[in-house]
């Protein structure tokens, strides 16, 4: 029986740490998979990993960096199984952002310009607006080190603001 109880228990925490870390989990994915179906197969590796290892951590924070980590890595394995060259969209992160009240046309701009940033910078970008992520904590999710992390977000930056505007000086 005590099986049984800590089986339930422990479908009880799953679900608890997808309704509090799903949605950042499902964003991520999405921008690295460039499709819905992708992201979901990553999304439910995801939250298996987390069922079949159950790491302890110390906080609720820690266990979205975990997610986030995984997330990551499962992107990555899915890329080198599927042998993929660079697919990379954000599509439906920037249309779940979308709703921020910006034109069609702009979200638009918005995805074709995010879409040309490598996928390191994609991430960065979407770990520090989208997660609200500070530089160390990206840097230790991308094992990267925070300088690097800065330089993908500084030439994101730049690269998007080249795009969007068009190629003029500012």
């Amino acid at each position: 029986m005590d099986d049984a109880a800590e089986d339930a228990s422990s479908l009880v925490d799953i679900a608890a740490a997808i309704d509090a870390c799903g949605s950042a989990v499902l964003h991520l994915a999405l921008c690295r998979t460039g499709c819905r179906a992708g992201a979901e197969d990553v999304f439910q590796t995801v939250f298996l990993r987390l069922y079949q290892k159950a790491p302890a951590l110390e906080s609720d924070e820690h266990l979205k960096a975990w997610l986030l980590r995984v997330t990551v890595n499962c992107c990555n394995d899915l890329y080198r199984n599927a042998r993929k060259h660079r697919q990379v969209a954000l599509d439906e992160a920037i249309a779940v952002e979308a709703a921020s009240g910006l034109p069609d046309e702009d979200v638009d701009s918005l995805k074709r310009a995010m879409g040309k940033l490598s996928e390191k910078q994609q991430v960065a970008l979407h770990l520090f607006y989208f997660e609200g992520y500070k530089t160390d904590e990206i840097a230790s999710i991308m094992d990267e080190s925070p300088a690097t992390v800065r330089s993908y977000l500084h030439r994101a930056r730049k690269a998007l603001k080249i795009t969007l505007e068009g190629g003029r000086d500012a």
